[in-house]
């Protein structure tokens, strides 16, 4: 049997064999052989491939005279050599025809680059490959620490962790080959609801913090909660004692306020595998490097390093500014940027080989949480971060000051009570820190319509509230705040929530409007927290709003009211542009 006759051309591309399975609606990657293909209905076919005709008729020279088909029957076309060009139908002008784009291109078209596809899975166009890649990824039970599943409706907010795991050929030799692996590089990745912007917030390994109490799962399938340490560096929120990464997320939760929704973790390896799928990662040094401890020889200018280059590029701190972990966090940050502008370029994303060596060396290196370990959730995780443009990414970091209990050593940090809470504020209200489009005029103005107009008296608001992911008490806490302080004493506390939800909110009917708007007031509510709806009723059947605390509620009598702008952090850069380690 033939190619032909097999289904595939000779001259057809390997990269062209991705096909779409109609039952599952992805692509598929076609291995080996393809399954012969479907015959056509109709007349028998000969064993040269033309159709049988018995009922054709001998003309002149021999040639094969057909009947005229009856009227709406399919003409057939005339066969051609291979590789010669279609002719044109007759009485038409003669046009070059369309060349049409590679299936392979369009998966890579749709696959895109961004960071989550230097994260996360890209190549991750079809539905067996997809599951290949799933078994690559290992995923950690960390119980409510994570949530279940991913919404490509909200905001969220990652937190990928490098640990300084010696595992994996070659890395044995790398300081503390006995670690247990803790959390040594930190990002809180935030990502804007609406897609216009993300920010990477680096939290230093040896800032001192607390860690709280965290249930973990142990290995015989029981929970154990391992208590928590205070004024410790923030790296023994992993690994210490048995930790977990859910553990690191409750850290980062009570340090900030910011609540992770799910982790990413990585070892030294993912660096190796990760720069060496792409050809290497391109770095700019102001000056040249020659480290003894990490073994980082560099020119000054631009280099393309990989593997154990990359990694000894990421993990040195006596070559950068004053030899410590914070300089080594700005360099490692212009190593994400450019990373991610490698994975972005044209040499990436219309490069099917590369594309699938990074998804295996992605999936390979990733642990994450049991929310996320579909290859197809991280897919969708990656389209979406694909929405975000590189120059509205911003890399920056805990805003700190020396820990005084060190005295002049100044071995760790402290957060800078001042700083930090508007950076924390910001991030937790989808607030961008770099200029980015504004929303639609139409939505701003709708969102301020509904602060203007007629408010009632505070003793005709009528409101229930339910707790929906704020601290424990908070409902009842709101309702002793309204009755003894806002004279709102048609408050009632209606428990918990169905469900939790990162913003505060507030839903009325179209008659309670100016009730809506006072209590809007009273409590610092912008327009967005505002939902028109339906009224339900109250203990006595009386009609009312509904007012969820979510998880940005700060406490009773403290304004919700988002930040119009982000704080000046001072040092910042986005992914776009190109920087060089000092």
């Amino acid at each position: 049997m033939d190619a032909q006759s097999r289904g595939r051309a000779e001259n057809i591309d390997p990269a062209d064999q991705w096909v779409l399975n109609p039952n599952t609606g992805e692509y598929e990657l076609r291995l080996g052989n393809s399954a012969p293909q479907s015959p056509v209905p109709g007349p028998r076919a000969s064993r040269r491939g033309r159709p049988a005709d018995p009922g054709a008729e001998r003309g002149r020279g021999g040639a094969a005279v057909r009947e005229a088909p009856e009227r709406g029957a399919e003409v057939p076309q005339p066969r051609r050599r291979r590789g010669a060009e279609p002719e044109p139908p007759p009485g038409r002008r003669s046009r070059r025809p369309v060349k049409k784009k590679s299936k392979a291109k369009k998966i890579v078209a749709w696959t895109g680059g961004s960071l989550a596809v230097v994260l996360v899975a890209t190549g991750s166009a079809g539905y067996l490959y997809l599951k290949h890649l799933e078994g690559n990824v290992s995923a950690t039970d960390v119980g409510s620490a994570a949530k279940q599943g991913f919404s490509k409706d909200d905001a969220f907010n990652i937190l990928i962790i490098g640990t300084d795991k010696r595992t994996g050929a070659g890395n044995e030799g790398y300081g503390d080959k006995n670690s247990v692996g803790h959390a040594d590089t930190n990002i809180l990745l935030h990502v804007a609801k609406d897609r216009t912007n993300a920010t990477a917030l680096s939290i230093p390994r040896d800032m001192i913090v607390d860690v709280p109490d965290c249930e973990t799962l142990q290995p015989d399938g029981s929970r154990k909660v391992i208590p928590g340490s205070s004024e410790v560096r923030f790296n023994t929120s992993l690994g210490q004692e048995g930790r977990d990464a859910g553990c690191t997320m409750r850290t980062v939760k009570a340090v900030t306020g910011i609540t992770p929704d799910h982790f990413m973790m990585v070892d030294f390896n993912a660096v190796k595998t990760l720069t060496s799928a792409v050809g290497g990662v391109k770095v700019c040094l102001k000056h040249p490097v020659n480290d003894k401890d990490s073994h980082l020889q560099l020119p000054a200018g631009e280099s393309k390093i990989e593997g154990e280059q990359a990694l000894a590029f990421v993990r040195t701190r006596h070559a950068w500014g004053n030899q410590g972990d914070l300089d080594r966090i700005k360099v490692q940050q212009q190593f994400m940027g450019s990373l991610m502008r490698d994975m972005s370029s044209s040499d990436t994303l219309t490069n099917p080989g590369k594309l699938l060596d990074l998804a295996e060396a992605a999936t390979n290196a990733l642990t994450v949480d049991q929310g996320i370990k579909s290859v197809s959730t991280l897919k969708d995780i990656a389209l979406e971060m694909k929405k975000v443009p590189p120059k509205n990414i911003t890399f920056l970091t805990v805003p700190v000051k020396d820990n005084p209990a060190d005295g002049v050593i100044h071995k760790t940090v402290i957060v800078n009570p001042e700083l930090g809470p508007p950076v924390f504020d910001a991030i937790n209200n989808d607030v961008s820190f770099t200029d980015v489009k504004k929303k639609e005029k139409a939505a701003k103005d709708a969102q301020a319509a509904r602060l203007k107009g007629t408010r009632s008296a505070p003793s005709d608001v009528r409101v229930r509230i339910m707790n929906g992911g704020a601290a424990d008490g908070a409902a009842q806490d709101v309702v002793n705040w309204m009755q003894t302080e806002k004279g709102i004493l048609k408050s009632e506390n209606a428990g918990n929530a169905p469900a939790e939800v990162s913003r505060t909110t507030l839903e009325y009917a179209p008659d309670q409007a100016p009730q809506a708007r006072e209590l809007a007031a009273l409590m610092g509510l912008s327009g967005s927290a505002l939902k028109p709806g339906k009224s339900v009723t109250n203990a006595q059947g009386l009609p009312t709003m509904s007012l969820t605390l979510g998880k940005d509620f700060k406490g009773a009598g403290v304004s919700l009211t988002a930040p119009a702008k982000a704080p000046d952090v001072g040092e910042k850069s986005t992914a776009d542009k190109v920087e060089c380690a000092s």
